[in-house]
């Protein structure tokens, strides 16, 4: 049996060789798996998809016309997954539930103190040997207040380097963490937390009642030298809404690891074509913005796991084992 793994990237292809060698035979593509490119999957009974797939109904019944009974999703989102049709078609579909919280968090804490020192602007201007500090001046974060929205895994390894940098601590979340609150965090409503966080990160799923968590009226309640950070998903702000913001000289800075409207961009290279997208257009233009590429998880340590996860979950349908990263159980 080999397994077809789609959109897998240059770094990550010999771990995923790796993992599965003398378990099972596994085809690796550098494409993204969508409605054009599912037929390239038959024949193959798993396929394993990356984050930015898009497994939508019509993906879905491609898959299962060519004989594919199992998607192994090398993610914990699972927002891009027609959950309902692939139950109804038969598929088994399993995620990455969890994997290390620290390439995350860790990556927010590049994005914040990167717009909070301008590091970037820094960096452009050394390279050509401009060594002016006129509007380089940035904050001291030590004392002032840390609002993290979702506090989880992740959610809590912010917060713990946070505690370290001796930032106060707000939280908002449907479930307090004991081990937040050991931190000092207090856990206030989201309007709160909003008017009074100097830097605001997100760390929630993005889910029907979090999507524009961050919408037009969360954006104006937030203080106008604020921090914003998103390393969760594109979906949870409302982008068009933040231009707007930005366009109002608001927020110290803003860094952007997701967009909403990531995909058929992230992962690719645009830099030769013209982006049709012109929110995004915009976003990049300002200062005091930072975009990546959807790159927060990807470490050594974070791939390395979702990869042997992955793994556990093919290894799991085979033996008709169910685990908690099963999203449609096999029928």
């Amino acid at each position: 049996m080999e397994i077809l793994a789609f959109g897998v990237q240059a770094d990550e292809q010999p771990l995923i060789e790796r993992a599965f060698a003398g378990r099972a035979e596994v085809r690796c593509l550098d494409v993204f798996l969508n409605e054009d490119t599912a037929p390239i999957a038959a024949g193959h009974e798993i396929v394993s998809s990356s984050v930015n797939a898009d497994l939508g109904a019509s993906v879905l019944e491609i898959l299962s016309a060519g004989g594919t009974r199992m998607v192994a999703q090398r993610s914990t989102g699972f927002n891009n997954i027609d959950l309902e049709t692939a139950e109804r078609l038969g598929l088994t579909v399993a995620r990455v539930s969890s994997y290390s919280p620290y390439s995350v968090a860790e990556f927010a804490w590049a994005l914040a103190l990167a717009v909070d020192r301008r590091v970037v602007r820094a960096s452009n201007r050394t390279r050509d040997f401009d060594f002016r500090l006129q509007g380089l001046m940035g904050r001291d974060l030590h004392g002032r207040t840390a609002g993290v929205l979702g506090t989880g895994r992740i959610g809590a390894a912010f917060a713990r380097i946070a505690h370290g940098f001796g930032m106060r601590l707000l939280g908002w979340d449907v479930t307090e963490n004991p081990a937040c609150r050991e931190l000092g965090m207090t856990y206030v409503p989201k309007d709160e937390l909003l008017a009074e966080s100097d830097l605001l990160t997100l760390h929630v799923p993005l889910m029907p009642g979090t999507r524009h968590l961050i919408d037009a009226a969360a954006l104006k309640a937030m203080r106008d030298d604020a921090i914003l950070v998103n390393t969760s998903r594109g979906g949870l702000v409302d982008t068009a809404a933040l231009v707007g913001e930005l366009r109002a000289g608001r927020f110290t800075g803003v860094g952007l690891d997701v967009y909403e409207a990531e995909a058929g961009l992230f992962f690719l290279d645009k830099s030769l074509t013209a982006v049709e997208d012109d929110t995004l257009a915009r976003l990049v233009t300002f200062p005091n913005v930072l975009v990546t590429s959807h790159q927060a998880y990807y470490t050594e340590d974070a791939v390395g796991q979702i990869v042997d996860a992955t793994v556990g979950n093919v290894l799991d349908y085979r033996a008709g084992r169910r685990s908690e990263n099963v999203l449609v159980p096999r029928s």
